[in-house]
């Protein structure tokens, strides 16, 4: 062995270094928390730690000792992180650990220790410390060890100098893709982690700061024998309604919500403003639209409307904390009054199971409040599909009731797409049981934030969403509501089920919810309400507001053979010939 590291004296550094960020992520791939990125950028990050050395050969082993004791604290950090949560470090446990009460958090991270996390450590400890022991200076000529530093500096700016020279998108950009790169490594993904956090959370209490200064809407009524005691709010991921048995789809992906349907109201022709997450819900959940995206910033949200009509807000997410492209949501969750983070991981296609926000929301629903409203955030269908469900929700496996379009080797991916619809049925199931049991005054909606095309669309393969090549299975939504007794003896729902087939857009659902929940003030339009006798069919614009060559009204779009009607089936549930789904 000895002699091995005296000959290989380069190599054997480099694994001591990158032994401290390569455990962890073996433990979160394995786990299946993250894929295969954190442990690629470890192999290749962690050659930044050999350049000090080649530079002072003669003190090598010195150095190697203070830059393993930091790398070591870093990884101890992380693999903790990992053993009490089973999740992956990143900023938005970062943004958790400095936004919670020290008590409460201190109390909660000793009631998860073990003593066998003891072992752990000192096992992880060990090893480097048998590592560095066996360390020998580095005898390479100065040549070689010029060479060395050239490329391994190369390996890790390339991120940096890809962005900044070959693609020219600017000093930001790509100091941004650097930091993206360094982030798995110990100890980048404190530090790195600590710098986002930072950024994100000055974007946020901006925006926030933004908002209290906003007046409250004006002549302001609540109907109380109309407002609901507890209001659910379940907001989807990536979830297409053509593709749950609830509306007709032919294979069997929502036996939970078919057994409850007697107690919903189905709204049938529903599709989203727009195919991301945070653009669309920018919409849904304030006054603003396609053709006015600045009412975001200048009029109340939906949560600002509810606090304002005495609802106790409690925001519990299976989405992403904290990211670069999460800041309005986690803006949005700091105006309720509670806020349940489920899911810190750095990358989003990790086995989060949406399962998680059942728990919570029982919490929730057994609070003392008189009103309250409960938004539950879930990860859905969101793309990384054979992520969203456990193993036992694998129902469809071949090719049985899939269209003949679909090829072999996009076959995987569609009935992945199947399963994560099924336990998403199963999941917003369990939440209506569980609202069922409170025998209270209540309401739940549910609805997907957008859709998602998987290999939906004859002749042209495709799975994910782009705007700018649109199809109807990127837009339409479920669009569904649960109501208890008590709130149905103080309701017409007649004029709810009679209007299950008009088309609309969840870019109105303020004016919507406000409606059902018996909220009034000046500006409310009921002629963008769903459910009322005001309603008039108002034009779904899709595309960019901030590029209005890019709006097209959806239902004078022409799309042909895109319209998936193979995948109906005729049935009790089945669309009716006027829906545009």
């Amino acid at each position: 062995m000895c002699a091995f590291v005296q000959r290989h004296s380069l190599l054997w550094a480099y694994l001591f270094f990158l032994y401290f960020s390569l455990v962890y992520q073996l433990l979160v791939y394995s786990s299946g928390m993250s894929g295969v990125a954190g442990i690629r950028q470890s192999l290749l990050m962690s050659v930044l730690w050999l350049l000090p050395l080649l530079l002072w050969p003669a003190h090598s082993k010195l150095l190697a000792a203070i830059i393993g004791l930091v790398l070591w604290a870093a990884s101890l950090v992380g693999v903790g992180y990992w053993l009490i949560y089973g999740q992956d470090f990143s900023q938005s446990a970062i943004f958790i650990i400095f936004e919670s009460n020290p008590a409460e958090g201190s109390e909660f991270i000793l009631s998860y220790l073990r003593w066998w996390y003891l072992f752990v450590f000192l096992a992880l400890s060990i090893i480097p410390v048998f590592m560095w022991r066996l360390m020998s200076p580095m005898i390479l000529k100065p040549r070689q060890r010029g060479i060395y530093a050239v490329v391994f500096s190369l390996i890790v700016g390339w991120p940096f100098l890809n962005s900044l020279l070959i693609r020219q998108q600017g000093g930001e950009a790509a100091l941004y893709h650097l930091e993206k790169r360094l982030e798995p490594a110990a100890p980048w993904n404190l530090i790195v982690g600590y710098l986002h956090y930072r950024d994100q959370l000055a974007d946020m209490n901006r925006l926030l700061n933004k908002n209290r200064s906003l007046s409250e809407l004006e002549d302001f009524k609540l109907n109380a024998s109309a407002a609901p005691d507890t209001l659910v709010l379940v907001i989807g991921e990536s979830t297409n309604g053509h593709r749950m048995s609830l509306y007709g789809y032919g294979r069997d992906t929502t036996p939970q919500l078919n057994a409850i349907r007697d107690e919903l109201v189905v709204f049938n022709d529903v599709i989203s403003p727009r195919p991301y997450t945070i653009e669309a819900l920018q919409q849904v959940l304030s006054f603003a639209d396609s053709k006015r995206p600045e009412a975001f910033f200048e009029q109340p949200t939906l949560l600002n409307i509810m606090k304002q009509a005495g609802y106790e807000i409690t925001w519990i997410t299976n989405q992403q904390t904290q990211t670069r492209r999460n800041t309005m949501l986690t803006t949005l969750s700091q105006l309720a009054d509670q806020q349940v983070y489920l899911n810190n991981n750095r990358e989003q296609n990790a086995n989060q199971f949406d399962g998680a926000v059942i728990a919570p929301f029982l919490d929730s629903l057994t609070g003392s409040d008189d009103k309250k409203m409960i938004v539950v955030h879930l990860l859905g269908t969101h793309r990384g599909y054979d992520n969203r469900y456990p193993l036992e929700f694998e129902r469809f496996v071949d090719r049985d009731s899939a269209p003949g379009w679909v090829r072999p080797e996009d076959l995987y991916d569609y009935n992945s797409y199947d399963n994560a619809i099924s336990y998403n049925d199963f999941v917003v199931a369990e939440l209506i049981k569980n609202l069922r049991k409170q025998d209270d005054n209540a309401l739940l909606v549910y609805f997907s934030d957008h859709g998602e095309e998987v290999y939906d669309t004859p002749g042209k393969p495709f799975s994910g969403r782009n705007e700018g090549a649109p199809t109807p299975a990127m837009y339409t939504v479920p669009f569904i509501t649960w109501t208890s007794p008590e709130f149905n003896a103080n309701h017409d729902l007649s004029q709810w089920q009679r209007s299950i087939n008009r088309p609309f857009s969840s870019a109105d659902f303020i004016y919507t919810l406000c409606d059902m929940t018996g909220i009034n003030f000046k500006g409310m339009d009921y002629s963008r309400s769903l459910i009322s006798d005001q309603f008039v069919q108002h034009p779904r614009w899709i595309g960019n507001p901030l590029a209005p060559d890019t709006l097209h009204d959806y239902d004078k779009i022409d799309w042909g053979t895109k319209v998936v009607k193979p995948l109906l089936v005729a049935s009790k549930f089945a669309l009716t010939a006027e829906n545009k789904f």
